[in-house]
């Protein structure tokens, strides 16, 4: 979340509408017990540990009860108080929500609090006709809206599973995901746009189209790519390599797993070691990890020999596969999966080449994104935070690394947000957030200075003036990972890909059997010699002169023949649902007439067209 979202009215809406929710829950579910329910980047959740498990057609009672306390006009107050007084306010019987049998959690919150730390409560009171005073304490930092009235515009969306502070050891809860806007029309928009999000999940989407699945036996967060799937990516991975090796790349090979020696050195095993999968021993007592990430082999290739100033730049790729211990309820398809593939790259660079090579890879990411049609980003310079202990290094390169950052993003005219504790733990960093065809922002390609890697593992080049010098590294990968990705072209796109990126481009269908050798003559046109059916001749009987010149030209489109016996109109029906950009349609006619017929995913029937036209448009689409 922002700083500004953090600072907003919405934000402190969101935080009441948590709140609302949980004096409704208390008031309608006597025993349940009450955790934690921050607002979140599009609404608000709570936890909460019920004493009979809640369902989804549970919550249209909680969300009316809400409507009804809300329009009570309840002030909301804070109330600050000592360690022994915010003690017995939790035990208070009288207080809906608190009680000693149902305590446990925010017990838990208040020992969590440090000594000399402010503890406050928010307080919804109101007072009835008869003088009797109701109130609702929740234990909070806030901040929260003046009156429960201004909470209007709100909605209950789903539940989901939650381990009590993240940790799979304790009890799971039950979290109550909600939302809430300040107008109406925003919170029917937002509605609006997670119906039409449903349409476009990659999830569903990726299962219909034939690109990816899930096995259970596989296991969490482990996607298998099925040929649709595995071309997809082969076209994606070939554009970005043919990229790279214009820009002086070379590629890298590296293991899946490795010492536990290598990570100690780089400082990960501290930094991310709540995202290592559990360690190996060999039978020499040898401690191996899953491989998280791929900077430090690469760092290990560029240290296997002497360097010197005039090697530098060295830019090593790789397209890595790395594992991440995700928590099972984070998983999400292959947007946030275990295992995923990073075009991972690692320059290392002498000073005095920083700047070009920073503003070398912005470039690179941006003709990645263009050509992805993913026009639509601005930039974040990620900093250390000064109050937290992750980063490693000392001052002065954070300084030197932020400043070089910013002095690219001046030279390159790119307007960009400071996000402070957006850094790694080892530099700063500048991120491409994209919003995609719904509005959303998405987190995706990423580059990194860093001064104190190669200041750890004692990095050199030999400088002009035969000194040891210590070379920067820049950290970058254009997608960020090739699942996520994709996940994201696939809701872009609603699985609807551009031509260039699409698995199958062309979809030839022949109406009958006696078609099917006409197709297959049309399948070697579009596709290159060796193509051909078993029986088809070895001319094209069907097609006239220009059709055998447009084959020599080096076509290598990507097509399907569905020659099921099936009826034209169930074919063009089911290639249109696998959104197949282009259908040629062979009968009679077309053979006689040495034409296909001619159907545009997104403008329709095109007509006939002769093979030559046909191969012409095509071409002029990549």
């Amino acid at each position: 979340m922002s700083e500004n979202y953090e600072q907003s009215y919405l934000y402190r809406l969101r935080h009441s509408a948590a709140h609302l929710m949980a004096q409704a829950v208390t008031e309608l579910y006597p025993g349940a017990k009450l955790s934690i329910g921050p607002p979140i980047e599009n609404g608000f959740y709570y936890d909460i540990d019920f004493p009979t498990p809640l369902k989804e057609e549970d919550l249209p009672k909680i969300e009316q009860k809400m409507k009804e306390l809300a329009k009570l006009d309840q002030r909301i107050n804070r109330i600050e108080v000592s360690r022994e007084e915010a003690k017995n306010l939790i035990l208070d019987e009288k207080v809906p929500g608190m009680g000693s049998d149902v305590a446990e959690y925010k017990l838990q919150l208040l020992d969590a609090i440090s000594e000399g730390e402010t503890i406050s409560f928010y307080d919804q009171q109101r007072t009835d006709r008869d003088g009797t005073l109701h109130r609702f304490l929740d234990l909070c930092r806030g901040p929260h809206v003046d009156t429960t009235k201004e909470i209007k515009n709100f909605k209950l969306m789903n539940l989901a599973g939650a381990y009590w502070r993240g940790d799979v050891k304790n009890k799971q809860l039950t979290r109550i995901y909600g939302t809430a806007f300040e107008t109406p029309e925003e919170l029917q928009n937002y509605l609006t746009m997670l119906e039409e999000a449903k349409k476009r999940d990659h999830r569903i989407l990726g299962r219909e189209l034939g690109l990816f699945m899930f096995s259970p036996r596989v296991g969490t967060g482990l996607p298998l790519w099925l040929p649709k799937g595995a071309t997809l990516r082969e076209t994606m991975t070939q554009f970005l390599r043919d990229e790279q090796v214009k820009r002086g790349y070379e590629p890298v090979i590296t293991p899946h797993i490795a010492s536990i020696k290598l990570y100690e050195k780089s400082g990960h095993i501290i930094t991310f070691k709540d995202k290592l999968f559990p360690f190996m021993e060999d039978e020499e007592k040898e401690t191996y990890i899953l491989k998280p990430m791929n900077c430090p082999f690469h760092i290990e290739i560029y240290q296997s020999q002497m360097r010197s100033y005039r090697d530098l730049p060295v830019r090593y790729a790789e397209f890595g596969t790395v594992h991440r211990y995700e928590q099972s309820g984070e998983v999400t398809g292959i947007l946030r999966a275990r295992g995923f593939t990073q075009d991972d790259a690692h320059l290392f660079v002498r000073p005095d080449q920083l700047l070009e090579e920073f503003i070398g890879v912005v470039d690179l990411m941006k003709v990645v994104l263009n050509k992805l049609g993913l026009k639509d980003f601005r930039a974040r310079l990620g900093t250390k935070d000064p109050a937290s202990a992750k980063y490693i290094g000392h001052d002065d390169n954070w300084k030197a690394a932020t400043d070089a950052i910013e002095a690219a993003c001046k030279q390159m005219d790119m307007d960009y947000f400071v996000s402070p504790g957006d850094a790694a733990f080892y530099g700063p960093k500048l991120d491409l957030i994209i919003k995609d065809a719904l509005g959303r922002d998405w987190q995706m390609g990423t580059v990194q200075v860093d001064y104190n890697l190669p200041e750890r593992f004692e990095l050199e080049y030999i400088g002009e003036d035969s000194k040891p010098h210590r070379p920067i590294m820049i950290h970058r990968a254009p997608f960020g990972s090739m699942e996520r990705m994709i996940g994201l072209l696939t809701e872009q796109y609603a699985g609807a890909f551009p031509f260039w990126l699409s698995p199958v481009q062309v979809a030839i269908l022949p109406i009958a059997d006696r078609h099917i050798q006409a197709a297959y003559e049309v399948a070697e046109a579009l596709r290159g010699p060796g193509h051909k059916h078993p029986e088809a001749a070895p001319e094209f009987p069907h097609f006239p002169s220009d059709a055998l010149e447009a084959a020599g030209a080096g076509n290598k489109f990507r097509l399907h023949i569905d020659d099921r016996r099936e009826t034209l109109g169930k074919k063009i029906r089911e290639n249109q649902m696998q959104k197949v950009p282009y259908m040629l349609v062979i009968g009679d006619r077309d053979i006689e007439n040495g034409t296909v017929g001619v159907r545009s995913r997104e403008e329709g029937d095109l007509g006939a067209m002769s093979l030559a036209e046909v191969i012409k448009k095509l071409q002029a689409e990549l």
